[in-house]
């Protein structure tokens, strides 16, 4: 989640903040964390970026009250040398760029730094601290069009970054400047670092790190500026974007697309998304008996149009994935207040199931070992998998949204993303997991069987006795006896590695992880990991 600040005094210019508006601020999904004569705090939940600035938040607010329509936004063609030309160089560092002008901008300081927070906003939740998403936005009187988007050598990149005075060069300035120490990560083991360069050879900025400090500072002078979306998911880079487009719009500047020559694509474009919805399933689910003309309401109050049992998403809106979260808005706008408790009609007694006592045990023997629970998606993405080195038969996703496409194969991917998102942390890290993995069965009406697994792992100065000893107190509290045999894994080291047997069955495996696999997810210290099958433990 995000805190913003908003300045009260432009809030009011268009909202008085009444006790009953402040109500609404909370019933719109976004808690009133504060207010004071000069500013109000809201907290902004990570699926709505597009409510991160002053304009965004009021142009979704005063739709919700019913004050102002949702607002249509021109987009103006690519006039000469509005191109960006995406060289084949980029595509194994960050592949995707989505570009676009805005002129006419009246800029001062409180807007400069309106736009620097919305930036960094979107850095933080969407972009996935700028992994995902590296916005640049750029003076367009310092920059000679057309632009090129390629990669280059670190010692064939020089230029002074923002804020400096001194001549870098690519891995200079992850060495020695504020924020290139602090998202050096990103570009970690690349043999090329990305850069935009302008048609004078000028370097505009090394994405996701920094700007050039000559032709990357918008100041109060600044009329015109060119914007810059760099990552790795075409379609989230297009949507931030249009959050940028109409931002920019709605803060009185003219936005013309620019072509992007590489991957033959216009950007930006705000054509709304069409989803089909289904009124009868949204009363279902709401346990409401909303008519047509009601839902129609109820869905301009949230930024929709309606039409033929059809909803147009605004261009800007990166949450709707699913006709459920149509239907979430429309419990939105009916209001949460307005719903009637009801208790359902039904009689049982209540009490924990076997399973859930036996996860609890679990989670109370290895918290008192000093570990830590996590909880990780079901899904996966098919970088992470690679890293494993596992040639595993996986199940993919038909129509996902993200780069998160991928079935959870095995727990172990899921622990190594954990520890290498966690790199920089206290050692020893020791984590464990209860979760569900995923397999082909086509004995299943599904052809899927889900599969309970108990995931433990080290990090540190460790080695294959102590994870034997947390597997030998674990069996010795939940009374199970066990051996351990030498087996092959392709995770592990080999001559370290062995398979759990508990009567005559294979629960499970425990090893030390390959030196190769800790390298592929940048961990530093040797790991240790355990995966056990929750079921034939048990069972």
């Amino acid at each position: 989640m995000a805190n913003v600040k908003f300045s009260r005094k432009e809030f009011e210019k268009q909202i008085k903040l009444t006790e009953e508006i402040k109500e609404k601020i909370a019933l719109f999904g976004t808690p009133l964390e504060s207010v004071t004569d000069d500013e109000i705090e809201l907290e902004i939940f990570p699926n709505r970026p597009d409510l991160l600035s002053l304009q965004g938040f009021l142009r979704g607010f005063l739709s919700f009250l019913g004050k102002k329509k949702t607002p249509t936004y021109k987009i103006n063609k690519p006039e000469k040398d509005y191109e960006v030309k995406i060289d084949k160089s980029v595509k194994e560092v960050r592949p995707f760029t989505t570009c676009c002008i805005v002129k006419n901008l009246k800029f001062n300081d409180e807007k400069i730094k309106e736009i620097i927070d919305i930036q960094e906003k979107i850095h933080g939740t969407l972009g996935r601290n700028r992994k995902k998403i590296a916005i640049g936005i750029y003076p367009l009187e310092k920059i000679t069009l057309p632009i090129t988007y390629e990669a280059r050598k670190p010692k064939d990149i020089k230029f002074i970054p923002l804020e400096m005075d001194q001549e870098l060069s690519g891995l200079q300035i992850l060495q020695r400047h504020p924020t290139g120490r602090e998202y050096a990560f990103l570009l970690e083991g690349k043999e090329k670092f990305p850069v935009f360069i302008d048609a004078a050879g000028e370097i505009l900025s090394m994405p996701p790190i920094i700007n050039s400090h000559k032709t990357g500072k918008i100041e109060e002078s600044t009329k015109d500026v060119f914007i810059e979306c760099s990552g790795f998911d075409f379609e989230i880079l297009k949507k931030t974007l249009n959050i940028l487009t109409t931002l920019f719009s709605d803060l009185g500047g003219s936005v013309y697309q620019m072509k992007l020559t590489g991957i033959n694509e216009i950007t930006p474009d705000l054509t709304p998304e069409k989803m089909k919805i289904d009124i009868e399933e949204c009363n279902k689910l709401l346990g409401l008996e909303l008519k047509e003309k009601e839902f129609e309401k109820l869905a301009k109050k949230m930024g929709y149009d309606y039409k033929n049992k059809t909803v147009e998403i605004p261009a800007y809106r990166t949450d709707v994935l699913h006709p459920v979260d149509v239907y979430e808005d429309i419990a939105i706008a009916y209001g949460y207040d307005n719903f009637i408790p009801a208790l359902p009609e039904i009689s049982t007694i209540g009490k924990e199931e076997d399973v859930v006592i036996k996860k609890r045990k679990i989670s109370e023997i290895l918290s008192g070992l000093g570990f830590q629970e996590v909880l990780t998606y079901h899904l996966t993405t098919k970088e992470d998998l690679k890293r494993t080195t596992l040639k595993l038969e996986t199940i993919e996703l038909e129509d996902s949204k993200t780069d998160y496409k991928i079935l959870k194969p095995n727990m172990a991917v899921s622990t190594l993303k954990v520890l290498s998102d966690n790199v920089d942390a206290r050692y020893p890290q020791k984590i464990f997991e209860l979760g569900v993995i995923f397999e082909k069965d086509e004995s299943k009406e599904t052809g899927i069987i889900e599969k309970e697994k108990l995931s433990i792992a080290v990090s540190g100065e460790t080695d294959f006795t102590e994870i034997k000893q947390v597997l030998g107190y674990l069996m010795k509290m939940l009374g199970k006896e066990f051996v351990i045999e030498e087996t092959e894994n392709k995770l592990c080291i080999e001559g370290r590695c062995g398979k759990i047997i508990v009567g005559d069955k294979e629960i499970g495996f425990l090893g030390e992880i390959r030196p190769s696999i800790l390298k592929n997810f940048h961990l530093k210290m040797p790991t240790i990991i355990l995966e056990i099958d929750f079921e034939r433990l048990f069972n």
